[in-house]
Order: structure tokens, then sequence, then C-alpha cells
């Protein structure tokens, strides 16, 4: 009779979930060696929460499911941050934990604590298995649950006896439903485009749905045709070159100025793929005009005007709305909005100026936009970005251009700082010969630093740049606005790149800004996980700017 291992081990590979991301321990020492042997790929790493981040960032890359496997009590727990962060950012993430065995339930054994109940607040789905004879039927129903509708993580608990108990009967697997887009209505497709064609200041809004659906082809031609100034957010980042004539750039008013100009004057928005959350002012004041005609298109109904009403709520698939909407726009295009696409140029051109006047700043130590426009003319084409949370990665994405679709990874609405590291662990997997680059602090590398050593056992060339000034740049500015103080903000001076070389990796310290192309080009020729410690002034980003002007004043105790 098969056990519940091996059964578990089939149901994946009939699945085509080829790698499994991992941490040992004890309730896993019967399904580790089965997969092993079964041609499983096995990324062991150093702290389950970062299984979890590494398997929701291949999911993103790979638009499907992508499988964790940690231990159970204390292993679980750790694991519920990268869970809740895909759960955020509605990755396709199964998280497996293992348990103390079913035959000491109710009894205060070692390590048990409900699994299934802590992780039902942040998944899709959440089960545990009873017997080896319902394993197959379960991962079969989380791969479908997961990649079902709007995507989104789930969760299994099998316990240690389940996994090494001999199955009598298997239930037989779900077979996990092909993805059936659904299309909008022709009379909402209609009206969108006769809102979009009159409108005198209209901007069109893409997030992640736009990458989940497989949308790109249909995005660029749909712009091409309408030359509507377009703009983008997370997954969607680089779906559209941000060097095109009518791609305006980051959606997101923290990082580009030029959207607290262009958004207010706004008389139709076209919301594609994204929810209009706290990046969009929940789609009010002061980004938004109360007046503005909203038109939102989401597979998931209940986002539709969830925090603005809408002129229009498509509830559809965003690659076939896409669709609709090039069967019905006539070949020649649309006439150019000619006298708003003027203005919006004006108000980019002069952030963009800005920026540039910063980048050019050669003192020392390196200013962030100086380090970042140095990176951009040495960087080779095609680059892969995980980016981290922080001051200095929030200088990089303000100035950095999204070129290229699947290129842009962010830590997700959740922002988990410390992510980007294991992210960028499933984005080597996924892409083993690009350039591909972490961007963090020196605050969020501290997280997941032990996964350099995944990074050197598992040969997985990776440049990690650290912008380094021995604190935690966003709250030292934050709490020296507010309050003039910086408790608990300042860090010891240390140097990653010793760190990295001390896992068996290399790296090196740069200071001086006529040394970033240089060193850069060292680190992709290595072939080895790579880190670049750069000595950066802690500065201002134009997110904290954002945040500061925000914020309250205190009033007088």
């Amino acid at each position: 009779m098969p056990i519940g291992a091996g059964l578990f081990v089939e149901a994946m590979q009939r699945l085509g979930l080829t790698e499994m991301f991992t941490l040992v321990g004890d309730h896993l020492n019967d399904v580790l060696p089965a997969a092993a042997g079964a041609g499983i790929r096995i990324i062991d790493v150093r702290h389950e929460s970062s299984a979890m981040h590494a398997a929701d960032a291949l999911a993103r890359a790979r638009r499907r499911p992508a499988l964790a496997l940690v231990t159970g009590g204390p292993g679980h727990t750790n694991a519920l941050t990268g869970l809740a962060t895909a759960y955020q950012a509605l990755s396709p993430l199964i998280a497996v934990s293992g348990a103390p065995a079913l035959a000491s339930a109710g009894r205060q054994v070692f390590q048990v604590i409900d699994q299934v109940a802590m992780a039902a607040p942040v998944c899709k789905w959440a089960a545990q298995a009873a017997s080896p004879d319902q394993i197959p039927y379960l991962l079969g129903k989380a791969y479908a649950e997961a990649s079902s509708g709007r995507m989104g993580p789930v969760h299994l608990s099998i316990p240690v006896d389940v996994f090494a108990g001999s199955a009598r009967t298997p239930l037989p697997m779900q077979t996990p439903p092909s993805p059936s887009p659904a299309d909008p209505a022709s009379a909402d497709v209609r009206k969108a485009l006769r809102l979009l064609s009159e409108a005198r200041k209209p901007v069109v809004i893409a997030g992640s749905g736009v990458w989940w659906s497989g949308a790109t082809q249909e995005l660029r031609q749909f712009l091409r045709l309408t030359r509507l100034p377009y703009f983008s957010l997370t997954m969607a980042r680089g779906l559209v070159t941000d060097l095109w004539r009518y791609n305006f750039r980051y959606a997101d008013g923290a990082l580009n100025k030029a959207v607290h100009q262009a958004f207010p004057e706004a008389d139709v928005v076209l919301v594609l793929g994204k929810r209009i959350d706290y990046r969009l002012a929940m789609g009010g004041r002061p980004l938004f005009s109360p007046e503005a005609r909203f038109v939102q298109v989401d597979i998931h109904a209940p986002e539709l005007g969830a925090n603005r009403e809408l002129e229009l709520g498509i509830c559809a698939d965003v690659r076939a709305t896409l669709g609709a909407f090039l069967a019905e726009i006539p070949g020649r295009g649309w006439p150019v909005k000619t006298a708003w696409i003027r203005r919006l140029r004006g108000w980019e051109a002069e952030w963009r100026d800005k920026l540039h006047t910063l980048g050019q700043d050669s003192s020392q130590p390196i200013h962030p936009a100086a380090f970042y426009a140095a990176f951009h003319a040495a960087s080779p084409a095609g680059t892969i970005y995980s980016w981290d949370g922080g001051e200095f990665v929030h200088w990089g994405r303000s100035v950095l251009p999204a070129l290229v679709p699947g290129a842009w990874y962010r830590l997700g609405p959740l922002a988990t700082i410390g992510s980007a590291l294991p992210n960028a662990i499933a984005l080597r997997l996924e892409h083993p010969t690009k350039p591909l680059v972490v961007f963090t602090g020196d605050g969020a590398l501290g997280f997941y630093l032990a996964e350099m050593d995944t990074l050197v056992r598992h040969r997985l060339p990776v440049v990690i740049v650290v912008g380094n000034d021995s604190g935690w740049g966003v709250e030292r500015e934050l709490q020296s606005a507010r309050s003039g103080t910086t408790v608990a903000c300042e860090l010891s001076p240390v140097r990653y790149d010793l760190i990295m070389k001390a896992f068996g990796g290399e790296g090196e310290h740069v200071e001086r800004l006529e040394d970033v192309g240089p060193a850069l080009s060292r680190a992709f020729a290595s072939g080895k996980p790579y880190v670049l410690d750069v000595a950066i002034r802690g500065v201002r980003s134009p997110f904290t700017e954002w945040a500061i002007s925000r914020q309250q004043p205190r009033q007088p105790a």
C-alpha cells in the first residue's frame, strides 16, 4: 500500500509542481526524501517565511501555483508572514505545513497548535488531512482553489503520521479546471469606450490583474490605437515600456510627483486589474476629483466600487475585456488628446528634470539618486529587479524605468520588508541566465540575512545592492520630522559584503560614485552571489517627503 508521503509527491508531479521550497523539520522526514527521490527540486532555505516568500515569487513569475512545505508548530507560525504577504498580493501560493500526529489529537503533545484556524484568515482555503487517502484529493483541491477566479494562497496541514501512514483507497485527485476568462457584457464595452473617447482628460491605470490575465499584448495594442495616457503599478510595471511616448510611468504619487498634477484633473479614469486602494487614495481627494468618472475592470466583483463610486464596473477578465475593446475600436485608432498629452508631458518633464539634477550630485557619501543614475548607465539590458522596502529602495523606484514585462517585483500591499532576498531565490530559478538584482537597505537585509547561505549552497548568482547608511532610513526621517528624535532608528556600521564572503559568496564595498559601474560589472561577471555594499547618504526619498506631507502635526500636551 502507498504511504502518504508518496501520494503527496505523486500528486505534486501530476499538478506540474516541480519545485519545493522548504526548511527541514521532524514532521517532514518522510516526505522530503520521497520528494527528492522522485526528482522534485528541493530548495531548502533558512527561515520558514523565506520558503513562503520564494514560492509566492515563483507563483507570480509563472502565473500559476507554487508550493512551500514547512514543519508544524513554530515552523508554521514562522511561515504565516509569508502566507499573509501572498494573500495581500493575490498570489497562488500552496502553503503546506507538517503537524503533530493525529493519533495524539486532543493531548498536550509537542508543537501542537491549531494551524488551520491560524492560516484561515490569510488564505482562500485551509484544511487538514485526516488520513493518507485524502492527500491526493486535498492537494488537487488546494491547487484548484489557488488558481480559480481571483487567485490567492491556500493552506494544507498534513500530520506526520498521515505522511508516514499507509493509504487503503486513495481518493481521486481533483483535476484543476482550465481557466475560462469571464467575458464583459457588450453594452459595458461600448459604454466604456464611449466614455474614454469623449473624455477631455482621460487616464489609464493598470495593476497586477493585467499581468495575471496575460494581457500584455492586448494592453499594448489598446494603448497603441487609443493613445491614452498610461500609468502603472505593481506587476503591471514594465508591461509597456516606460520609454513609450504615452507612458507616464508610476501611478504611485509617492514616487511620481507628476501624478499629483495629472490625476486631480482627470475626467475619466480607466482602472484595469487594480484595487482602488491606499496607493490611489481610495479613489478620492486629494488625488482625484469627485466629478471624475471611474471605469473599473476586475475579475473579482466585490472590488468593483469598493472604495469609489463608479460610472461603470466591469466584472470580467482583463484580457477578455481588452480584447473586446479592440474588436470595437476602428483600425485607424482614436485622435490624440493633444492638449492633455502636452500638459502631462510638461509635468513629467519637470519631475524627471528634478530627479536628473539630483542624479548629478557627485559628492560623498553617495546620493541615492546619483547611485541609481550610475547603475542605470551600467546595468545590462533586461535586468530583473527584486525591490525591497526602505528609503534607499524608494529612490530607485522613482529613478529607474520599468522596461520589460515580469521584471519588477515588489513586496506587495503588506509591504513585508526583507522579502526581496527570498523572492530573488525563486526569480533566479525562473530566470537562470538573466541579470538579477536585489535592491535593499541595511535595515531590510537583516530580516533574511542567512538566505545569503541559500544562494551560495544552491549556486544561485544574484547581485544584492544594499544601500548602507547605518539606519532605518524611512522611520528615522519620519520620526525626526514628527518629534525631532530617532529612537530605535540607528544601526551599527556593518560591512554586508564581508558577510556574503563569509557565507562563500563575493562582494565589495563602494564609496565613490565613479566606482559603481566597474563594481557592477565585476558583480555580474562573477557568476556567484555578490553583495555591493554601497555607502550612501541618508536623505529623504520622494516617498518619505510624501509621507511627511500627509502627517498630522502633533498636538501640544
